[in-house]
This record gives structure tokens, sequence and C-alpha cells, in this order.
């Protein structure tokens, strides 16, 4: 019996989330939002992703970064569950595993060649920029959407439900950076926050504001009972990062 495995990245990502704070929690949760994955070296090869067109959605599979060098303990508090209630590491979805591996299903958008590099088009990624894939599979209607799979603490997607409300010069920044990047940004800073970023320990304070980056922009928000509030989005300069 072999007591360890070596796995080489195929694949990087490139995503609209250059830090871990404020990634939707799971795959699916923001559609608008479209990352990249970049084939590496040996894996670089059309032939590798041959009849993969075929499929709507596909597999990631993928190492958490940055929890490579994190310990990890039997036991995690999932935010889903507030942040004070203990389960087993392997009944949740914790980053902090013994081995730090995660599975994303992602709609696939489209395979280009783009002069010897192939990349691959996804959507509703909850990745990292730069995230390591170590495989990519089909996704199997028939047999991984199982009909009457139950998982009783978390039965449905907890989006929240208020109104956005966006500042005026949030409203303006909107309009500029969707011109730039010829993509639906308002929409996507929506989907972003309805997500909820906050940290669950925190989500009784109704006045605190909270930074969240998106693409090159930081976006400044609130959350109260009432409504989401977008005070600010301020974008950022390279040379700033």
């Amino acid at each position: 019996m072999t007591s360890s495995y070596r796995f080489e990245p195929i694949g990087l990502v490139e995503s609209p989330y250059p830090e871990k704070f404020g990634i939707p929690r799971q795959p699916g949760l923001a559609p608008n939002l479209v990352s990249k994955i970049k084939l590496l070296d040996e894996f670089n090869n059309p032939d590798t992703v041959r009849g993969l067109e075929q499929c709507s959605h596909i597999w990631l599979l993928f190492v958490f970064s940055e929890c490579v060098d994190k310990a990890w303990t039997p036991t995690v508090r999932p935010p889903r569950l507030g942040g004070n209630k203990r389960m087993g590491v392997f009944a949740t979805r914790s980053p902090f595993r013994p081995n730090p591996i995660g599975m994303s299903p992602v709609k696939l958008i489209a395979i280009e060649n783009n002069d010897g590099q192939v990349e691959l088009l996804v959507s509703s990624a909850d990745l990292l920029d730069g995230t390591p894939i170590i495989d990519i599979k089909p996704y199997l209607p028939y047999s991984d959407n199982i009909s009457g799979a139950e998982c009783d603490f978390a039965p449905d997607i907890p989006l929240l439900t208020q109104e956005l409300v966006f500042s005026d010069q949030a409203k303006q920044a909107c309009i500029e950076i969707e011109a730039q990047l010829n993509q639906p940004y308002k929409k996507q800073v929506e989907e972003l926050l309805k997500c909820d970023p906050r940290p669950a320990y925190k989500k009784d304070d109704m006045e605190k504001s909270y930074g969240v980056r998106l693409h090159h922009t930081n976006i400044r928000f609130r959350i109260s009972s009432e409504a989401i509030f977008v005070d600010s989005i301020e974008v950022i300069n390279p040379s700033n990062k």
C-alpha cells in the first residue's frame, strides 16, 4: 500500500476574487461571475479536453492553496451553523482538512485556444485567484444529480433577500467598471453581497462597514435587516494592492 501520493497542478484559476474574504462559500451562488482555467505545461494540449465541449458543466478538483501549511483539527465550526457549533471535519466542506482538497461543479461556458494556451471559461466558481486545479471531470447528470439526496444541516441556499441600495458614487462606479470589463459588474456585486460575506459571529452588528474585493475593485458595504447598502466602490490600481 502506498503511504503517500504526489499530485501536480494541471491548471491555474484566474478568478475575479483576489482575496479569500467575500468568496461565495459554495459554487453556483454567483452565476454572473466568470473565471478562467489555464492548463499548464504538458497538460496544455487541446487533446486533453477533446470532447469536453459536449458537457454543460464540469467538476473542478482543486487545492485550498492558502491552507496547505495550516493545521487541521477533527472538528470545525461551519459558518453555516453560525460559527458556534462544532462538527466533524469530514461532515463539512471546511478548507482546513487533512488533505486540503476541494471540489466544485461549475458551468462550462467555452473552451478556447489562444496562441497555444488552452483556457476553460467557467461561471459560478467559488475559487480564489491563483487556485491550483488538480483534475477536471465531466459532470454527468444521470449520476451526479442524485434525486432525494438530503443534508439536514444545509437543506437550502442561504441567500439574503434584502434590497441592494447603491450610493450615487457606487452607481457611477458600476457604470464605468461595466464599460471597462464588458461584464455585468453591478449584477456581480449584487450576487456577491447576497451571499453575505460577513463573518458569522459579526452578523448582529448592523452598523459595521466591510470591504470586499472583486476584480480590481474594493466594495464598501453594510447590511441591515432592511437593506444591503453599497456605500462606495474604489478602483484599486496594481501599485496600490
